[in-house]
């Protein structure tokens, strides 16, 4: 055992599985805070061969973050087998290029300075991984806990960020400490730092337990309704005309349905049988609805669609508008609708979208040069339109809930500008379908809990399928349903209308963090440039 300690390549592997290992839903998340230090042992040990070094640590960090992704993300293959190994080999390799900056950096400053370098470097690259074109932030630190709700109720302050921060502290921490020893008898050297890292992972774990137990759950409450449908997102789903989906919901609404129901959720593009907003106007489906809501005032439907607009005017045009034919054009998206006993219905776009499957990254650049190549890869280059905005939907007495659109739920601070536009709970709509009995749909389902946590608001959570829920507002899962399951669920939610501390100041570690890598950057480029002008 000591040999192998010895090799950097069992040290970059034993990164990588306790990284994977540490990984929810099948993961313990303490793991996470010893999943770096022998990737950091692995460089200090190559850094000493000058041969290729360079290349060698960027191999065997590559060789970590592959492991890391291929476990924890293997399940994309279920809805593209291109997605899945372009996911696993190019975020593997953006975080190998990280790894190895932060080799470069630890050549030229003191080993504190760059332990700092590899912090900032990190948190900045999760941050930019929420907002760049290929965004896949699935795998940011901070979201390994978040199938353990009651060790990270300090998120309503520091939201996910606050965990990446506490897992690379410790575990840099943790190999300054081991580093620093005189002796190399793991005996021993577990003996005088295990001590002092148990305690940097047990503050915020009590702090948090404290926190959870004294949290008052908020508002007054209302009765919703979050329906399963389980159509097969492959063939039923589009075979199926929107007026028989709509008459199936409501049948199964109605097997619930009281006088104090006041929402009915339904899934994202559960009618997909993609018409016209113009046309669905005065389909059967939304007379069908809206005869369903006469019959139940106090009812009103938050449902998903799959729809489109044509465009005939060249000033109308958006950066996602579609060529339909000469002079046409075509804007498709994945939609809420909120239909109550008002004249119009209310209307949301997703606006994050899935990668390669609702937009082509780049598209302005990418699409003359592919051509239809993505399409014979399992994706799209037709791009879903957005909205620049977070727009809530206002319920008859003025009730306020966001329509976060799948997807969107992975991103915390994006999710609090519904709450900044009044949002009192949170109703997440999305089809999971796609990822098969895997852990995918388990995981979008945990991470939810950190958006109940971060906003202190109520979750009503529909599926199609995956797992529809109830999450209340210290991230714990009231109700659920099962995977594959044709269900509706009746419960509560609870209506907050107070602001938490991360809905204000969103993702401030971050953008500290931005800061002061720009600054730490600075100071290693003059110090360099000093250097060699003496």
């Amino acid at each position: 055992m000591k040999q192998l300690i010895q090799k950097p390549l069992f040290l970059a592997v034993l990164s990588g599985l306790l990284l994977a290992l540490s990984w929810p839903t099948y993961g313990f998340p303490l793991l996470i805070f010893f999943a770096f230090i022998p990737l950091l042992f692995a460089e200090k040990k190559l850094r000493k061969k000058s041969p290729k070094v360079k290349l060698k640590i960027l191999t065997h960090a590559y060789c970590t973050f592959v492991i890391w992704n291929a476990i924890t993300t293997w399940w994309l293959y279920y809805a593209s087998g291109f997605g899945m190994f372009f996911a696993v080999l190019v975020n593997a390799l953006l975080m190998s290029i990280l790894f190895l900056l932060y080799h470069l950096v630890s050549k030229r400053i003191s080993q504190k300075l760059s332990l700092l370098f590899f912090l900032f470097l990190w948190i900045s690259f999760e941050k930019f991984h929420l907002i760049w074109d290929f965004s896949w932030p699935w795998l940011n630190l901070g979201h390994v806990f978040a199938d353990f709700p009651q060790w990270i109720q300090w998120y309503e302050f520091t939201g996910a960020f606050g965990g990446s921060l506490w897992v690379l502290s410790v575990n840099l921490i943790g190999f300054y400490l081991i580093s620093k020893q005189a002796t190399t008898s793991i005996q021993e050297i577990i003996k005088a730092i295990f001590p002092r890292l148990a305690l940097l992972i047990a503050i915020p774990i009590v702090a948090s337990l404290w926190m959870f137990s004294n949290y008052e759950i908020k508002g007054k409450t209302k009765e919703v309704i979050v329906l399963q449908p389980n159509v097969d997102p492959y063939t039923e789903k589009y075979d199926t005309p929107n007026f028989a989906i709509t008459k199936g919901l409501l049948q199964q609404a109605d097997s619930l349905v009281t006088e104090n129901t006041e929402f009915i959720i339904a899934p994202e593009t559960v009618l997909a049988e993609s018409v016209p907003f113009d046309q669905f106007y005065n389909s059967p489906s939304r007379y069908l609805m809206i005869n369903y809501l006469r019959a139940h005032p106090k009812a009103q439907l938050l449902w998903g669609i799959d729809t489109y607009n044509f465009i005939y005017d060249k000033e109308n045009l958006s950066s996602s508008s579609n060529v339909f034919r000469d002079g046409i054009w075509v804007d498709f998206y994945n939609a809420a609708l909120f239909i109550n006993n008002q004249p119009d219905f209310q209307k949301y776009y997703k606006s994050k979208l899935v990668v390669g499957i609702e937009n082509l990254p780049y598209k302005s650049v990418l699409e003359p040069l592919l051509g239809n190549v993505m399409l014979d890869l399992g994706g799209t280059i037709s791009t879903k339109t957005t909205q620049e905005q977070r727009s809530v939907f206002i319920a008859n007495d003025g009730t306020k809930v966001a329509p976060i659109i799948c997807y969107e739920s992975v991103y915390g601070e994006y999710v609090t500008d519904y709450v900044q536009h009044g949002a009192q709970f949170l109703a997440i709509i999305t089809n999971d379908a796609w990822w098969d009995k895997s852990q995918g749909h388990k995981q979008h389902l945990t991470f939810a809990t950190m958006r109940a946590i971060e906003t202190r608001r109520d979750i009503a959570r529909s599926a199609n399928t995956g797992i529809s829920a109830f999450i209340n507002q210290k991230g714990e899962i009231v109700s659920r349903t099962n995977y594959g399951e044709k269900k509706a669920l009746l419960g509560k939610v609870h209506l907050n209308s107070k602001m938490t501390f991360y809905v204000q100041h969103g993702d401030f570690i971050a953008y500290f963090s931005v800061f002061s890598l720009v600054l730490l950057s600075t100071y290693i480029l003059f110090k360099k440039t000093r250097q060699r002008a003496y």
